[in-house]
C-alpha cells in the first residue's frame, strides 16, 4: 500500500539558549524529546534545521556601537562615508547605521527608491508615475523627495524610515545627508569613500565604484571581519546578517558553522540510529505579495549544512505526466504507470518537459524556507524543526 502522508515539519521547542550553551547537544536532546512525546519515529534522510540566532547566540558572537564605530573609523579615515543602498529596516541596520555614523563625521546616506534591495517601499510604483519621477535617472534631494512624497511610512510598521534614519546619525554628532538614486555613481558626486550596504547585490555594487573612480569601497560584509576590542566577528560576513540584540548592540551572522553541523549530526546518528540531515537556515527567500518585501535579508539561507542536501530537486511534474504522456489512462492504471516512471527517473531531468513547472532552487534554500515558515520570528518558541517525508515520492511504497 502506498504512503498517504508525504512531507511533515514540526516545530521543536527548545530551552531558552544562552552564551556558551552547547546548541548542538541541546538540539539533539531535544528533537529525541519531541519524538517520546509525540511518539513518532526517525527515518533516514530526516531533517534537522536551526536557526541561526540560537548557533550566534550560543557563540556570543555580539558587537556594540563602540566596536562597529571603532571599525569604521580605522577603515575610513577621512569621515565622509557615502552608505549606499541599506535595507529599511530596524531590527537589520538601525545599530549598524548608529555605529557607522559615531565612526564619521558626515554620511551621506544614499537610498534606492521605490524600494530598497528586498522589497521595503519607500513609495508605490504608482506614486512615481504619477509624479513623473524616473528613478532609473532622477537623484533627489531629502528636499525634493518631501516635496513630491510627503511624509512616508512603512506599509506594515508604520516607521518612517527616511526620518529614522537621518535621527540616527545625527543623533551620534554625526553630520547627516540624505539622497535618493538608484545608480552606485551617483554617489561619486559627494563622496569618494563609500560603504555599499546592499546583501545580494554588493559584488556588483563594489565592482562598479571602483570602476567608476571611487578611493574606498567597502562593504557592510568588511566590517566586523575581526574582533574589536573583544567583540564577535564574521570573517565570511562581517556585519552582514547581523540583528538588533539590544539598544546598543547586534548578534552577528554565526561563524564556524561548519564544526556545528558535524556535531549536531554526530549526537543525532548517536541518539537515533539513522542518518539524519543538518543545517543551519536564516532568512527564507520568499516574497509576500502585499508588502512586497523579499524576505532574505541575510546574506544566504543555510551559512551550512551537511553533504547530503547539496543540490536541487529532480522531480517529474505528476500533472504535467496525467495530461500528456498518460492522458488515455484512469484509476489504478494511471497511478502505477506515473509510480513507474518515477521509479525509472533518469538522475538529472533538467531541461526536460517532464519537469516544466517544479521547483529550480537549491534544496537548501527551499528546506530553510519552510523552516523559517515553520518556526516563525516570534514567541512560538521553536528554533528547531524536524523535516520528514521531504525526500520521499509518489512511488514510495
Amino acid at each position: 500500500m502506498s504512503k498517504t502522508v508525504g512531507t511533515i515539519a514540526r516545530g521543536i521547542r527548545a530551552p531558552i539558549i544562552r552564551e556558551g550553551d552547547d546548541v548542538a547537544l541541546i538540539t539533539a536532546e531535544s528533537v529525541i524529546a519531541a519524538s517520546i512525546e509525540e511518539g513518532f519515529e526517525f527515518h533516514d534522510r530526516d531533517v534537522v534545521a536551526v536557526t541561526e540566532a540560537v548557533v550566534a547566540r550560543a557563540q556570543g558572537n555580539y558587537a556594540t556601537i563602540d566596536d562597529i564605530a571603532c571599525d569604521v573609523r580605522a577603515k575610513f579615515p577621512l569621515g565622509h562615508i557615502g552608505v549606499i543602498f541599506p535595507i529599511l529596516s530596524r531590527n537589520r541596520f538601525s545599530i549598524c547605521l548608529s555605529g557607522i555614523a559615531r565612526g564619521a563625521k558626515k554620511i551621506t546616506l544614499m537610498l534606492s527608491y521605490p524600494s530598497d534591495e528586498v522589497g521595503n517601499h519607500l513609495v508605490s510604483l504608482d506614486q512615481l508615475d504619477e509624479a513623473g519621477v524616473e528613478p532609473g535617472r532622477q537623484v533627489l534631494s531629502l528636499a525634493e523627495f518631501r516635496a513630491i512624497f510627503g511624509k512616508v511610512e512603512h506599509t506594515f510598521t508604520g516607521v518612517d524610515y527616511v526620518e529614522l534614519y537621518k535621527n540616527l546619525i545625527e543623533a551620534e554628532g554625526c553630520e547627516a545627508e540624505i539622497i535618493f538614486a538608484n545608480n552606485a555613481r551617483d554617489i561619486l558626486n559627494y563622496t569618494k569613500d563609500v560603504l555599499c550596504c546592499d546583501v545580494h547585490s554588493r559584488q556588483r555594487t563594489k565592482r562598479i565604484l571602483k570602476a567608476a573612480g571611487a578611493d574606498l569601497v567597502l562593504g557592510l560584509d568588511d566590517i566586523m571581519t575581526k574582533p574589536v576590542n573583544g567583540s564577535g566577528y564574521n570573517k565570511d560576513y562581517g556585519l552582514l546578517g547581523s540583528n538588533k540584540a539590544t539598544d546598543d548592540k547586534v548578534k552577528l551572522f554565526p561563524r564556524d558553522c561548519e564544526d556545528f553541523i558535524a556535531r549536531l549530526q554526530a549526537h543525532l546518528i548517536s541518539g537515533t540510529g539513522k542518518h539524519i540531515e543538518c543545517m543551519i537556515y536564516g532568512d527564507g527567500a520568499f516574497k509576500d505579495p502585499v508588502g512586497k518585501i523579499w524576505e532574505l535579508a541575510d546574506p544566504v539561507v543555510s551559512p551550512a549544512y551537511t553533504p547530503g542536501l547539496e543540490g536541487t530537486p529532480n522531480e517529474l511534474k505528476l500533472k504535467y505526466l496525467a495530461d500528456n504522456d498518460y492522458k488515455n489512462l484512469a484509476g489504478d492504471e494511471l497511478k502505477e504507470a506515473i509510480r513507474k516512471m518515477i521509479k525509472t527517473k533518469d538522475d538529472s531531468l533538467k531541461g526536460t518537459a517532464m519537469t516544466l513547472g517544479t521547483t529550480p532552487r537549491r534544496l537548501t534554500d527551499l528546506i530553510g524556507s519552510l523552516s523559517d515558515l515553520t518556526s516563525g520570528s516570534g514567541d512560538k518558541g521553536t528554533p528547531i524543526v524536524l523535516i520528514q517525508g521531504y525526500f520521499s515520492n509518489y512511488a514510495d511504497e
